[in-house]
């Protein structure tokens, strides 16, 4: 079999998993569109709509990151079938190819809720070449939040792992400005919040959707910064060496 047949069949492993768990998959994909329509809809401020707007796209890909993958994976490790395919001659690397393939395609489902939400509930103004950055934007803060949740899942138990996973999800996104701006946040967060990768992730992501367009606070610029960049990257890294440790952790220990 070749790499792309086997990562295509984990694909579509993936993606069955999911659909055939509606009860599961809905709530995931729906719940930050739902709390932008209940607590931010109805603004008059286009821009003020439209930050808020990319606000809760990074909310939803970053459940996606933390519930597919952290809590999926913590699930799976103790059934027969993970037990099955570790005792394949498969590269672990194409098993995680596919599910990053898989939560792609949900977390362009959950943050394509959130547009269609904030359209039909909200004045939003946003330029057409706008949409290229922030997709970039988007997806370089999706993977390093996806390692984030692969350590997460191989680093803690199943019945850990939803609580702990739910709790990230929630203090990172407020703590991150993805429910507000930071400038509204309490002056103790200034302490913590620049160094979260949520923040960054915010640094590089509300300049690539507002553009030249005023922004919010004095404290958002209207360029992200190499500095913002950077401090991404290195969160990338630091997720990833944590994921693979963990995964060779868990290897060592129910697998030797």
């Amino acid at each position: 079999m070749t790499a792309l047949t086997i990562t295509r069949a984990h694909f579509k492993d993936q993606m069955l998993q999911h659909l055939r768990a509606p009860g599961y998959l809905v709530p995931t994909l729906a719940m930050p569109a739902m709390f932008f329509f209940l607590f931010q809809g109805g603004g008059e401020s286009t821009v003020g709509n439209t930050f808020t707007m990319a606000s809760y796209m990074m909310w939803a890909i970053l459940a996606v990151a933390f519930f597919q993958f952290g809590v999926g994976i913590a699930s799976e490790r103790s059934t027969p079938w993970e037990s099955f395919l570790r005792t394949l001659p498969l590269p672990p690397l194409l098993r995680l190819a596919g599910r990053l393939l898989a939560a792609m395609v949900f977390a362009v489902v959950a943050a394509a809720i959130v547009v269609a939400v904030s359209y039909l509930t909200t004045p939003i103004s946003m330029a057409a070449d706008r949409w290229v950055p922030l997709a970039a934007a988007l997806l370089a803060g999706g993977f390093t939040m996806a390692f984030a949740g692969i350590a997460i899942g191989y680093w803690f138990s199943p019945k850990a792992a939803q609580p702990v996973a739910t709790m990230a999800w929630l203090l990172l996104a407020y703590l991150g400005g993805l429910w507000a701006a930071p400038s509204n946040l309490p002056a103790w967060t200034e302490n913590i919040a620049p160094y979260l990768p949520t923040r960054l992730w915010g640094n590089i992501t509300w300049p690539a959707v507002l553009g030249d367009t005023t922004t919010l606070t004095t404290s958002l610029t209207t360029t992200a910064s190499l500095t913002d960049w950077l401090g991404l990257a290195g969160y990338a890294v630091l997720f990833a060496a944590l994921a693979v440790w963990g995964y060779q952790r868990d290897e060592g220990t129910n697998y030797a």
